[in-house]
């Protein structure tokens, strides 16, 4: 694993956070952050959340909610897809 580890919203910020409460999106920034942060230092960061969904998608908590993200260690890049609030934000 690379030092230069990132993490991107796929196809941007605007489709996937539109519409999310602020405080969901600023846990799962957080969230993903952490796990650049961990990959960063040599950790396989491809079996934390729940999954592996069909394509590769994980599943991990944030906020009452939960996230979709992709892992792309050749890239190496975190790829988050989708950001699903909990239920009483929605």
């Amino acid at each position: 694993m690379s030092a230069n580890w990132r993490w991107e919203y796929d196809p941007d910020r605007d489709h996937v956070v539109g519409g999310i409460p602020v405080h969901v999106v600023t846990e799962v920034e957080r969230l993903a952050g952490q796990l650049v942060d961990l990959a960063s230092t040599g950790i396989d960061v491809s079996d934390i959340g729940n999954g592996p969904r069909p394509g590769g998608l994980r599943r991990m908590d944030a906020a009452g909610g939960w996230f979709y993200f992709l892992m792309a260690p050749r890239d190496p890049l975190i790829i988050v897809v989708r950001i699903v609030p909990p239920f009483d934000a929605l």
